[in-house]
């Protein structure tokens, strides 16, 4: 029972690290986006590019992969594929600028879609303060559930009176 918690405990923490992980990319990817590309184009550098994609806890991941289900292996992989691609790219890429924002704009786009499979995977990184996000339904009173009817037979009714069709005024027959 202790060895099972002790597992679970290193796969909550893995998955934190690799939720911090992706989305520091992902923030640095949106807060960027436009400022490396004018880097790029000025200094003729691809550092502004390759820094704003950088991994900070890619050594050693595998041995901590090992703590996570293979459906979140898979996911961990899908999305650092996505960012791979990107980092290939910028490393070896000979385009200009305009088009190298092209590309870059099609590959983030696979690159966020990943990324919200990982969030939804993995759960969002643990906030500095502590504070976990949590899913909220609301549920209703039986009260309150006997009131809402009242009220929306009420708004149905007066939008069928304002749009109901007026007839044409009577005439006399001559």
């Amino acid at each position: 029972m202790a060895r099972r918690k002790k597992a679970d405990e290193m796969a909550s923490r893995v998955r934190n690290l690799l939720a911090m992980d992706a989305a520091g990319i992902m923030r640095r990817l949106e807060a960027r986006k436009d400022e490396m590309f004018a880097l790029f184009s000025r200094l003729r550098s691809r550092d502004p590019l390759l820094d704003s994609i950088t991994s900070r806890y890619a050594s050693g991941a595998f041995d901590q992969l090992i703590h996570l289900p293979e459906q979140e292996q898979a996911v961990v992989d899908y999305f650092y594929g996505r960012l791979d691609e990107l980092r290939w790219y910028f490393t070896y890429t000979e385009d200009m600028p305009g088009t190298a924002q092209l590309i870059f704009n099609k590959l983030h786009k696979r690159l966020e879609e990943a990324y919200r499979v990982l969030v939804v995977t993995l759960g969002p990184p643990v906030p500095p303060d502590g504070a976990r996000v949590v899913d909220v339904e609301a549920v209703r009173t039986d009260a309150a559930k006997a009131a809402v009817p009242k009220a929306l037979e009420r708004t149905t009714a007066s939008s069928r009176q304002r749009r109901a069709p007026r007839a044409p005024p009577e005439q006399d027959a001559p």
